[in-house]
């Protein structure tokens, strides 16, 4: 055999050999004994042999680079076998993987990179053709892409199958980097649709590894019960011992650390598991203390640390109301800490005091925490017992980068607190500290109101230990990042405390005080006189009126220094004034002709009319909402015309949309059934509320504008056929919420909602007439979790409520009017969601007449409601609940369902997150006994409702002239 001289590829010039490769792994036949052998080519062609047509290929070589650079070609071709002189040598291996090899040994390496699509067969091929150098690049490639914190750069099937092929061949570099990748990337990981398809060794090895990187316990339980739900038939059928093997795996969550939602939720599925989680969580509120000090002695600390590595970005505790500030402090510790000094941390921490920042400084100047730099979001929402002054000392040592912080429904997070958050963390860029808005409204009859300070309030001791000036004047010395401040509910904030954040003026863009009902016009406008960058405001049932508005519009602001006018309103992006009163209609209008740029627009029950309506010329809005206004389709068609970009239209209980049909035409020059069709034309909608004005509807008026929506309201005024109805799942194939208000339904509509609209979470059925049975329910909603139906299912019964229980995992229930429950109706729900935040009762029967010991066992409850429910509640209802319930927020009672004529006040709420009770009198009441109504009589009447709501440092007291 003759071979080319030059001209030749580099890589045969000096001492050639031809390989005949055939490939032992492929099923195909290999040719008879007198086929032709193929004729053999370069190595530098083989990069367009891919895919490789036939199983066997041969490639001319250098003989000698062969040898240096691998061993096996050094046994085969430079030792004292007969084959190691021949021209002509035949290989049998993994075609691709020997292919793959050879690119390596003779194309330039700039040329030819390790890549995921061609690691396997390049580590393979290394293994077999004993390739010293590839290997070691091959481990060099690995530990370069496990290095890196985004799991986005290669797929996790890449992951698995590599695993297990070093699991077949031994290879321990991607054993021990495997787990370690995916431990660091562990929140991305569980959202591929991979995870379930993780080897079982893998997973061991992923959870247990020191590194493992978590937004919270919940999401990494989340993860193991999913695995172990997807894997447990297959795995029982391989592996009968797999059942320990899940229990390992599940060993690993330190169920101290999870949300007590979370932990009812768990029962549904896995009882014993998550009863074993819930009493943890109970016993934890009984005593932490303890509990802490006895894991100090076990040496067992570790099961109660936050997870919080040096690739963690965000901490997510919400919901956690057994999480005391001792957790924190703990977390944050080195593992090789003297056990003295843990106890004294865990002492002093459980109940913080003096004694609490004395350590604190011990600890900043020995440096003896840990610090975490690419931690940015912290959330300790609904977590009651955290002492927040301590809480912020504790953010201030451990994350430096803090941008977010976040406490929603923390009573115990004052406003003092935030001053303070604000001077020792001056970096953080945004802060939610929202609490239940107030239940009392301006549209209510007050009869009387008393208030008073709260006892214990949880202050910051170092305020008053340390010699040092109020914070709000510190505060003028620090630069503070803030951009972004959420307060809404704080009805304990007064003009006073939004002065003293107007020293945010450098960097405030956003501020949320909806329902901040202690704040005044001129408060408001104060602040925007000072902080002249904010461009977003949500001010909805403020005080916010003409002076805030004039404000606004004003051409010449103080501390404004650009040397040309300046008008706020020019650079409105975001506005919500929803239910703001004090605005009248021409101050609206002025606003109106300003805000130009705004994609956010909430006008609802204000003085908005056409004439202020028609002056807003803006076409960058995203979402608008102008319920409850006296506005026509004169100003909303054009408005819709002109922003292509809406995909929120809000306009219920807007009675002066409805026009004859030639009036429209004659404003728009369209005629009206076309309305729907041109908001199509311009957009597509993804959350709609409407009433009058959008009746009657065909279907093909919603097709294709309704193609996206995701939320639909529909309420008086408009009136959807049985056949849009039924046809919604196919015109919104989104669908997840969906509100029903006086509208004809039937059967036939909820069975196709529930069998149909698959995405569908949220189910709200009010006041609407048809003829609905028990069939309706019958279809299982795997996604349902929220379910109110008000006064359209009289004929539940408790089979009815067993059916449910089984087809849909509910969160939240609100009944009214099922006059057939009884008592044993509290067991079914309670068993059937024991996870429930929320279960509104009204007029339904006999459930209450042996007491509430049921509804008690749903232990995350943080809403209830119980009126006309049966007359068998104690008179320690609220305290129970209080004691019982320990994320419970919000308790509306009614005095026809006490057996002992009323209810006790709440004797403690400290370390709870009581925020309102309600308990309603009827008519039908004399004096403070309680008379059932007589068999016959009308329905009682709700004469007037006591209101008790607790903020961060007063109990109000108030009697409103009707039922809230």
């Amino acid at each position: 055999m003759s071979f080319p001289s030059d001209g030749e590829d580099a890589a045969v010039a000096g001492d050639p050999v031809v390989l005949e490769i055939t490939d032992t792994s492929s099923s195909a036949e290999s040719g008879s004994p007198s086929s032709p052998r193929p004729p053999p080519v370069a190595v530098s062609d083989l990069s367009r042999f891919h895919p490789l047509q036939s199983p066997t290929v041969t490639v001319r070589a250098d003989r000698r680079r062969l040898i240096d650079r691998s061993s096996y070609f050094r046994a085969l071709l430079g030792g004292s076998f007969s084959e190691s002189g021949r021209e002509y040598v035949q290989v049998g291996c993994n075609l691709e993987a020997a292919v793959q090899v050879l690119r390596y040994l003779f194309e330039p390496s700039e040329s030819f990179p390790i890549t995921h699509h061609n690691f396997l067969p390049l580590l393979e091929g290394a293994l077999f053709l004993a390739v010293e150098s590839l290997l070691v690049d091959c481990e060099r490639w690995f530990h370069t892409m496990a290095s890196q914190t985004s799991a986005t750069l290669v797929s996790l099937d890449f992951i698995i199958e590599v695993w297990y092929f070093a699991q077949e061949h031994g290879v321990t570099f991607v054993q021990d980097i495997c787990p370690e990748y995916l431990a660091q990337n562990f929140t991305h990981v569980i959202s591929r649709r991979s995870f379930n398809k993780i080897p079982y060794d893998l997973l061991c090895s992923t959870v247990e590894c020191p590194h493992l990187t978590v937004d919270s316990e919940k999401q990494l339980c989340e993860a193991i019960l999913y695995w172990v739900s997807e894997n447990t038939k297959s795995c029982e059928q391989k592996n009968p011992d797999s059942v320990d093997g899940h229990t390992f795996l599940l060993s690993k969550v330190k169920i101290c650390l999870l949300p007590l939602e979370f932990a009812t939720g768990t029962k549904r599925h896995w009882f014993d598991f998550g009863n074993n989680i819930v009493c943890t969580i109970l016993n934890l509120l009984k005593d932490s203390l303890k509990t802490l000090m006895d894991a100090i002695a076990d040496g067992n600390l570790e099961g109660y640390c936050i997870r919080i590595t040096e690739y963690s970005k965000n901490i997510v505790l919400s919901g956690c109301p057994q999480i005391i500030t001792a957790f924190l402090y703990i977390s944050v510790l080195p593992t090789d800490l003297d056990v003295s000094l843990k106890r004294r941390i865990v002492s002093s921490y459980t109940q913080v005091d003096h004694q609490s920042f004395i350590l604190y400084d011990e600890l900043e100047k020995a440096a003896k925490t840990l610090s975490f730099r690419n931690v940015h979001m912290v959330d300790l929402s609904k977590c009651p017992n955290v002492h927040f002054g301590a809480a912020i000392d504790w953010l201030k040592l451990a994350f430096p980068e803090l941008r977010i912080f976040r406490a929603l429904h923390c009573l115990a997070f004052h406003f003092d607190d935030l001053l303070y958050l604000l001077l020792r963390c001056p970096w953080i860029d945004e802060i939610d500290m929202t609490i239940d808005t107030s239940t009392i409204t301006p549209k209510q009859s007050i009869v009387s109101s008393s208030s008073e300070v709260l006892g214990k309030v949880k202050q910051n001791p170092r305020r008053y230990y340390t010699p040092c000036p109020p914070y709000d004047r510190q505060l003028n010395s620090v630069s503070s990042n803030i951009s972004r401040l959420i307060l809404e509910g704080r009805n304990d904030i007064d003009d006073v405390d939004l002065l003293k954040i107007s020293v945010l003026k450098y960097t405030l863009c956003y501020i949320n005080i909806r329902n901040c009902t202690l704040l005044t016009d001129n408060g408001i406008s104060n602040l925007l006189l000072k902080c002249t960058k904010i461009h977003s405001m949500v001010v909805s049932y403020t005080s916010f009126g003409n002076q805030s508005i004039q404000t606004l519009c004003t051409t010449d602001l103080p501390d404004h220094n650009d040397g040309h006018a300046h008008v706020m309103a020019f650079n409105i992006q975001e506005l919500h004034l929803g239910g703001c009163r004090g605005i009248d209609a021409a101050a609206l209008s002025q606003l109106m002709s300003i805000i130009n740029i705004t994609k956010f627009l909430c006008l609802r029950e204000t003085s908005l009319t056409d004439d202020g309506l028609c002056k807003f010329f803006g076409s960058r809005l995203e979402y608008l909402d102008i319920s409850e206004t006296v506005v026509s389709m004169v100003s909303l068609a054009p408005v819709i015309r002109r922003n292509c970009n809406l995909n929120c239209l809000k306009t219920a209980g807007c009675h002066s949309l409805l026009f004859e049909h030639n009036e429209v035409e004659h404003i728009s020059g369209n005629k009206y059934g076309d309305f729907l069709q041109e908001i199509g034309s311009t957009g597509f909608l993804e959350d709609v509320e409407m009433g009058w004005g959008f009746c009657p509807i065909q279907i093909e008026n919603l097709i294709p504008s309704f193609s996206k929506v995701r939320r639909l309201t529909v309420g008086l005024g408009t009136t959807l056929a049985e056949n849009v109805l039924c046809a919604l799942p196919m015109i919104c194939p989104f669908l997840e919420s969906l509100t029903l208000r006086f509208q004809v339904i039937s059967d036939r509509v909820v069975r196709n909602l529930l069998e149909s609209a698959r995405n569908l979470q949220v189910l709200c059925l009010h006041y609407c007439l048809g003829n609905l049975t028990s069939f309706s329910f019958q279809e299982k909603a795997p996604a349902l979790r929220i379910l109110r139906l008000q006064w359209v299912t009289p004929w539940i019964t408790n089979d009815d409520l067993t059916i449910l229980t089984k087809n849909c995992n509910l969160v939240e229930l609100s009944l009214s009017g099922c006059k057939l429950l009884d008592s044993n109706s509290q067991e079914i729900i309670s068993s059937g969601w024991p996870n429930l935040a929320l279960l509104h009762l009204e007029d339904c029967g006999q459930v209450t007449v042996e007491g509430v010991s049921s509804i008690l066992n749903c232990k995350a409850l943080e809403d209830i409601l119980l009126r006309h429910t049966g007359r068998g509640i104690g008179r320690s209802i609220v305290d129970d609940a209080i004691r019982e319930l320990p994320l419970l927020r919000k308790l509306a009672l009614d005095l026809c369902d006490a057996c002992e004529e009323g209810y006790d006040s709440p004797s403690n709420v400290e370390g709870r997150m009581m925020r309102s009770l309600r308990m309603s009198r009827c008519k039908t009441m004399r004096g403070t006994c309680l008379e059932l109504p007589r068999e016959g009589s009308s329905k009682p009447v709700h004469r007037d409702t006591i209101v008790l709501e607790w903020n961060s440092t007063r109990l109000t007291t108030t009697i409103v002239k009707e039922r809230v």
